[in-house]
């Protein structure tokens, strides 16, 4: 299934039912007087979170959503029917924004089941019945049905995982992920080979983790440069980040610092979430040179560095180790709503 984070649809909810003109007509009843009832209730727009779904891709082919009318009243004071539920739903970790600036967020639906009504539907109109008087005993005047609401929306999917998986294109994160999960992402000696975020489930002394692969970050991301926006928005809900470093590359000290830079430059508290700090790939390099590698990068990033050779499995204990108390430690994701992402 192709995979769709960002889909914009039009919604209205539906408008109420008229009240209805109407007098009672009953044998040996000459002037029954006035029965008309109220008309029924617009439809609401609700969305609802369901698990199962893991992209946006059915609202390419359907965009607009409206609720049905309410009923019309009816005589011997029958109120029309409300109309059914327009119901929507939508993945876990959806965010719905106006369509004004892309930016406000209107309900974060972060829990399978969570619901959030949206538009309300119009209210009915009254019925003749409402406007008899001592003076008007056969009134023809009845109310219209107020009319629903409308607007555009943009949906935001953000995926919901314990573990982000950041790093420079062709970092080793596929062959992380597959390594400790069966997420079966595409892997080769290219960069951005990973073309989509995905996800896949880390299980380890007991415990289980929801690992994020998103794709390769490069200098200019926060700002939309090959839509790194849109996967640093993936990781925004995310409880730890695993920062992959190519140690087979040179210069890996640079590498980090730009995909640092791009998650100050974004925002969202990225940039303060744990991270667990690994070279990739250390089966490429000579011991002599990962030494002076992992010193490098110790010094400039201020924290202890891990080893890993996700080929070979060396290291990997030691990093899912790392990921559980770091995991343990991290705050319960909190959607924020955010910058408008890059189109695409």
């Amino acid at each position: 299934m192709q995979f769709l984070d960002q889909a914009k649809i039009f919604i209205a909810s539906g408008a109420g039912g008229d009240g209805a003109v109407s007098f009672r007509r009953e044998k040996y009843v000459e002037y029954g007087g006035p029965d008309g009832g109220d008309g029924g209730r617009g439809a609401d727009v609700i969305f609802e979170a369901r698990e199962g779904i893991g992209t946006l891709i059915d609202f390419r082919y359907t965009q607009h959503f409206k609720g049905k009318r309410g009923g019309h009243g009816m005589g011997r004071n029958r109120t029309g029917a409300s109309a059914p539920q327009q119901l929507i739903t939508v993945p876990v970790g959806t965010e719905i924004l106006a369509d004004d600036d892309n930016r406000t967020l209107l309900a974060d639906l972060t829990r399978a089941g969570q619901r959030v009504v949206l538009l309300r539907g119009g209210d009915g109109g009254k019925g003749n019945d409402h406007y008899k008087s001592s003076t008007n005993r056969a009134p023809r005047q009845f109310q219209p049905g107020f009319p629903g609401n409308e607007m555009w929306v943009w949906l935001r999917l953000k995926l919901l995982a314990d573990i982000g998986l950041l790093g420079a294109p062709n970092a080793g994160k596929s062959t992380f992920i597959n390594a400790v999960s069966n997420a079966g992402a595409k892997v080769g000696a290219y960069p951005f080979t990973t073309l989509k975020p995905q996800l896949g489930v880390m299980s380890h002394k007991g415990r289980e983790l929801v690992v994020a692969d998103i794709p390769g970050l490069i200098a200019g991301a926060a700002d939309g440069v090959g839509i790194g926006d849109r996967f640093l928005g993936h990781v925004e809900r995310c409880r730890v980040l695993l920062h992959l470093v190519d140690a087979s590359q040179p210069g890996p000290v640079d590498a980090w610092a730009t995909v640092r830079d791009e998650l100050d430059a974004y925002g969202g508290g990225l940039a303060d979430k744990p991270e667990v700090l690994v070279l990739s790939k250390a089966d490429l390099v000579s011991p002599q040179g990962l030494a002076a590698k992992k010193r490098a990068l110790e010094a400039a990033a201020g924290k202890p560095v891990l080893l890993l050779s996700a080929a070979t499995t060396t290291g990997l204990d030691a990093v899912r180790d790392a990921l559980l108390e770091a995991a343990s430690l991290g705050r319960a994701p909190v959607g924020a709503g955010g910058r408008a992402w890059t189109p695409l």
